[in-house]
C-alpha cells in the first residue's frame, strides 16, 4: 500500500524547556501528520544520549532518555511545580538545544520528582522494574557506578571487581552502596516508559505508525558492553580487539572510525541471536515498524585494530548473514522491519537485503550525481523500497540545492521538471511523492524549506550544531497541512 510521513526527531519538537519531549508538543505533531494525511511518523533512536549527544552513540539499547520527559506532565502529576519548573533555564535559542544548559538543569529536577513520586508510585514502579528487570537492573547500576567514579567510562573505573563483574557478591554490594541513585534511575525509566506509552497511544488513534531506528552497534562505554560483554570481541580485560568504521571512499581519505566495538557473532550464533532478539522486540515494544541502521554490517564489517587512530587500517569480516535473518524472522515473524542499506553496496549485500525482503532506502539528493547513472534515480526504484530526501545525516534540500554542483543541480532540474513558480524544493518532494515507491519520507525541515542552519547531523564531526535543530512554535500551519494533503491525495499515499 502506498504511504507517505515525515521525519521529526522527537528533540526537535518546539518546547519551553530547551528540548522537545513527549508532551503536548508531541501531540499537536501526531495532530498536524493527520491532517497532511501522512500515515508515518519516523524519528531517531530514544536512547539516553551522552558526550556528542548523538541518539546513535546511547549507553543502553534498551533505556529512554530522560531529557524526552515532559516536565509539564510532573507539574501535573504533582511531582514538580511551577515555579521549581521556571527557575531553571534551560537555553535561550528556541531554534536550537542548548545540552551543556540542559544537563546542568533537568536532572536536578527529576531527582526532586523521584523524592516525591517514589513512595507514590512504588507499586507501579516495582511492576515496570519486574517487567523490564532483563536490561534495568544492570543499567541502573551502571549509571549509579559510573556517577560514583566521577562520569569515566566503565572500563576506567578503579575497582576492577567491579569492572569485570567478577562476582554476584560484588553487584550487590554496589547495589547497596548506590541504591539512592539505582532507585533514582528507575524511576526515571519509569517516567519515560509511561509517559511514551501514553503518547504511542495517542499517536495511534490518529491512524499514524511510527518508525524507529534501532543502531546496529552500541558503544564500548554502555551497560550493554559492560554487562554482556561475552557478545563483543573484548580481550580478557573487556578492551576490544577490534573496533567498526567504514573504510577510505571517495568523500573520506581515511574512512570513518567509529569505534564502537565489534559483535562476536560465533558466539551470538551458538544462542540464536538471543540477545539480538531481545533488542529487536524491545524496538518492537516501542516502534511500529523498526529501521536497522548500517544493514550492510550484517553481510559483512569493517573491522579495524583498536588503538588506530583511522579507519584506513581496517579489513572486511564476514558478518552472521542468513542466520541472523532467518532467527529474527522466527523470533518475531510480526516485527516491520527496514533496512538501511545505503553506503559500500556490493552484490553480497544486496543478495542479503533481497533474502531478508526487507525494503531498502532511496535517497533523493544521491540521484543526480551528473557523472554517472544512478539507482537512486525514481525510475530505477522498485517498488519495495522507502523513498526519502534525505535522512538526519543529509544536508536539507534547500542547502543541497545551494551547495551542488550546478551540472548536478541543472540535472535534477531536467529529470524533476524543476522550476521557479513551484519551488525547486517542493518540485523534489513532489518527485519523491510520484514515486513508485511503497513509501515515501520527507524531512520536515523539507517541507519547512529551511536551509543549512537546520540540518541535524553532519556525520563524523563532533559539535558543529549536531543534533540541535529544533522547530520553531507556530510552524505548523493549516495552510502547509492543506498542502502536504493535497500532493499527498494527488499521488495515492
Amino acid at each position: 500500500m502506498r504511504a507517505s510521513g515525515i521525519i521529526l526527531h522527537i528533540t526537535s519538537l518546539p518546547s519551553p524547556h530547551g528540548v522537545g519531549t513527549l508532551g503536548r508538543e508531541a501531540r499537536e505533531f501526531a495532530d498536524f501528520l493527520r491532517k497532511a494525511g501522512q500515515k508515518y511518523w519516523q524519528i531517531l533512536p530514544l536512547g539516553p544520549t551522552g558526550y556528542g549527544d548523538s541518539p546513535y552513540q546511547t549507553d543502553s539499547a534498551f533505556a529512554g532518555n530522560p531529557y524526552l520527559i515532559d516536565l509539564e506532565q510532573l507539574i501535573t502529576d504533582g511531582l514538580l511545580t511551577r515555579e521549581e519548573v521556571d527557575a531553571v533555564s534551560f537555553g535561550s535559542d528556541p531554534a536550537q538545544t542548548d545540552y551543556g544548559a540542559l544537563y546542568a538543569g533537568r536532572f536536578d529536577l527529576l531527582r526532586r520528582a523521584c523524592e516525591r513520586g517514589w513512595d507514590k508510585e512504588r507499586e507501579n514502579v516495582d511492576a515496570f522494574y519486574r517487567e523490564n528487570e532483563s536490561w534495568l537492573r544492570s543499567y541502573a547500576l551502571y549509571t549509579a557506578a559510573k556517577r560514583h567514579f566521577g562520569m569515566r567510562p566503565w572500563i576506567e573505573w578503579e575497582d576492577e571487581d567491579l569492572r569485570l563483574r567478577r562476582s554476584e557478591e560484588v553487584l550487590r554490594r554496589y547495589e547497596e552502596l548506590l541504591a539512592k541513585d539505582i532507585r533514582f534511575c528507575i524511576f526515571t525509566q519509569y517516567l519515560f516508559f509511561r509517559q511514551w506509552n501514553a503518547l504511542r497511544a495517542y499517536i495511534r488513534e490518529q491512524g499514524i505508525r511510527i518508525i524507529g531506528d534501532v543502531p546496529i552497534y552500541v558503544p564500548l562505554d554502555s551497560a550493554d558492553v559492560w554487562a554482556e560483554g561475552e557478545y563483543f570481541q573484548l580481550d580478557d580485560q573487556c578492551r576490544p580487539t577490534e573496533v567498526a568504521g567504514v573504510p577510505p571512499d571517495y568523500f573520506t581519505a581515511d574512512g570513518q572510525l567509529w569505534g564502537n566495538p565489534l559483535y562476536d557473532w560465533d558466539r551470538m550464533r551458538r544462542d540464536g541471536y538471543r540477545w539480538w532478539i531481545r533488542r529487536l522486540g524491545a524496538a518492537g515494544k516501542l516502534y511500529d515498524t523498526v529501521r536497522i541502521d548500517h544493514f550492510r554490517g550484517l553481510e559483512s564489517y569493517w573491522a579495524v585494530p583498536y588503538g588506530e587512530t583511522t579507519a584506513r587500517s581496517g579489513h572486511w569480516r564476514k558478518g552472521p548473514g542468513e542466520s541472523f535473518i532467518d532467527a529474527i524472522k522466527t523470533a518475531l515473524p510480526g516485527l516491520d522491519i527496514i533496512a538501511e542499506d545505503l553506503g559500500f553496496m556490493t552484490p553480497e549485500v544486496i543478495a542479503l537485503r533481497e533474502y531478508s525482503g526487507f525494503p531498502g532506502m532511496k535517497v533523493l539528493q544521491f540521484a543526480f550525481d551528473s557523472r554517472e547513472p544512478s539507482d537512486y534515480l525514481p525510475h530505477r526504484y522498485p517498488t519495495n523500497c522507502i523513498c526519502y530526501t534525505g535522512t538526519h545525516d543529509n544536508a536539507t534540500l534547500a542547502q543541497w540545492l545551494g551547495d551542488a554542483k550546478g551540472d548536478d543541480v541543472a540535472y535534477a532540474k531536467q529529470y524533476l521538471g524543476l522550476n521557479d513558480e513551484e519551488g525547486y524544493v517542493n518540485g523534489i518532494i513532489r518527485g519523491g511523492m510520484s514515486s513508485v515507491a511503497d513509501l515515501f519520507v520527507a524531512q520536515m525541515q523539507d517541507w519547512l524549506a529551511l536551509g543549512g542552519e537546520s540540518r541535524m547531523n553532519v556525520p563524523g564531526v563532533l559539535g558543529h550544531g549536531n543534533w540541535c535543530w529544533r522547530m520553531l512554535p507556530g510552524a505548523l500551519t493549516d495552510e502547509l497541512a492543506d498542502h502536504i494533503a493535497a500532493m499527498t491525495a494527488m499521488y495515492s499515499r
